[in-house]
């Protein structure tokens, strides 16, 4: 569902896009991307991954964007729905689940000892051979790196990348 178009019209961001002032910053997004697709984990479950992120932090722009982008990559409603209660939802591989939990436990604190432990990381070993888990890391660390752009800049949820700000 999108937002109708006189509300999404007057939604404004609150930065400019960023490329023109710094243009780098398109090609660490694409190279970043290039490399969480490069060892053979499925696109869905990286946007799976992406999703849960953008939900984690709050970030409506992230939600929709990774939502659209699995919708139009033909992932079933069910699924993309199911993100933010994937621990008894019965539409994910045992894969996928250690790759949400993986995310979660890399964006939530944990005040009774480290992210990521040692039983964590031997469940992700189990599903995902090094050069995986390389990709699964650079997946999360794409998301991580925009997700301040997102929070503090506010660009427009539902709009494509280069038509995201309003100035």
């Amino acid at each position: 569902m999108t937002t109708p178009a006189t509300e999404q019209d007057a939604y404004e961001s609150r930065l400019p896009n960023p490329v023109p002032l710094f243009p780098e910053l398109a090609s660490i997004g694409a190279d970043m991307e290039k490399a969480s697709r490069n060892a053979g984990i499925p696109r869905a479950t990286v946007g799976l991954v992406q999703l849960r992120a953008g939900q984690i932090v709050g970030s409506t722009y992230h939600s929709v964007r990774q939502a659209g982008l699995l919708r139009r990559a033909g992932e079933p409603e069910e699924r993309i729905t199911a993100v933010a209660t994937w621990q008894d939802a019965p539409y994910f591989t045992a894969a996928e689940r250690v790759a949400l939990e993986l995310v979660e436990a890399v964006l939530t604190p944990n005040p009774s000892g480290e992210r990521v432990p040692d039983e964590l990381y031997a469940k992700a070993a189990a599903h995902y051979e090094e050069k995986e888990l390389w990709a699964l890391t650079m997946a999360i660390s794409q998301i991580c790196f925009f997700i301040p752009v997102a929070l503090i800049a506010k660009p427009i949820p539902g709009r494509p990348p280069g038509q995201n700000y309003s100035r």
